[in-house]
């Protein structure tokens, strides 16, 4: 990788975690850690272009089919790729079949771009994140192998304890906060051989275990605002995607947001 390399394009696949929820900007849009990367990236490159492809609720299968051709016919400096974690939190789920459609995703990506751009995703500490750990150990497992035959970056999300505090993550507890994205911008931004900015490792302050009542009210909260609504669409095989275009669906020039 070389060090403080110039890149002029950037290229988004995935899902919710790299359209940017919850990272919600007053218009009610999302940000997330792909569009602070390409602002960061931007600054060092003038006409950089940039293309977000991902779109929440997005199986592996789903991504292959409708992104990664479009990915790989941008020719982009770097393409991150994002997938499967819907898939392994699914009630019943083949490895198998998600294992083998990520490599076929990789094998389409790798010829067409500079960089390819992996990630071991984070994961909320919590009960919903040990049940499902085996599932994404295997799937990063996978990944790991994949970078190594191909030359992709990994970015190991999973493996910093601090991304895993709740406090990182929205009251929906499966995305990331504000300032969780922009840690993650910054891991990808050091991945990428540029000059740290910050330790996007360090833990966040001490903080108070909130009382037994206040847990209890939270608890409540999320079943019944984000529990409820993600199973009742798991019952009825709906996504919270369907019908939904990707935010940034052609590489054009990156403009700084109104007021950046």
């Amino acid at each position: 990788m070389e060090i403080n390399a110039t890149y002029n394009s950037l290229v988004a696949v995935g899902d919710s975690f790299t359209e940017g929820m919850s990272d919600q900007k007053p218009d009610g849009s999302y940000r997330g850690w792909a569009d602070v990367l390409a602002g960061r990236l931007a600054a060092r490159s003038p006409g950089f272009r940039y293309a977000n492809l991902a779109v929440r609720g997005k199986l592996i299968g789903q991504i292959v089919d409708e992104q990664v051709d479009l990915a790989a016919g941008m020719k982009a400096d770097v393409v991150t790729l994002v997938g499967g974690l819907n898939d392994t939190l699914r009630p019943k789920v083949d490895m198998v079949r998600v294992r083998d459609l990520l490599t076929e995703a990789v094998e389409r990506l790798t010829p067409s771009c500079g960089q390819l751009v992996l990630m071991r995703s984070p994961g909320r500490n919590g009960p919903v994140m040990e049940r499902f750990r085996p599932r994404m150990e295997e799937l990063f497992t996978h990944i790991d192998g994949l970078a190594a035959a191909h030359g992709a970056v990994v970015v190991d999300l999973y493996g910093a304890p601090s991304l895993g505090d709740p406090r990182l993550w929205d009251v929906d507890r499966l995305h990331l906060t504000a300032d969780g994205h922009r840690r993650v911008a910054e891991a990808v931004w050091q991945s990428l051989g540029l000059a740290p900015e910050e330790d996007w490792r360090t833990p966040l302050p001490p903080a108070v275990r909130p009382g037994w009542a206040s847990r209890r009210i939270a608890d409540a909260r999320f079943a019944k605002e984000h529990l409820g609504p993600w199973i009742g669409r798991r019952l009825t095989g709906r996504s919270s995607g369907d019908g939904r275009a990707p935010k940034r669906p052609e590489l054009l020039p990156y403009e700084p947001p109104a007021g950046a």
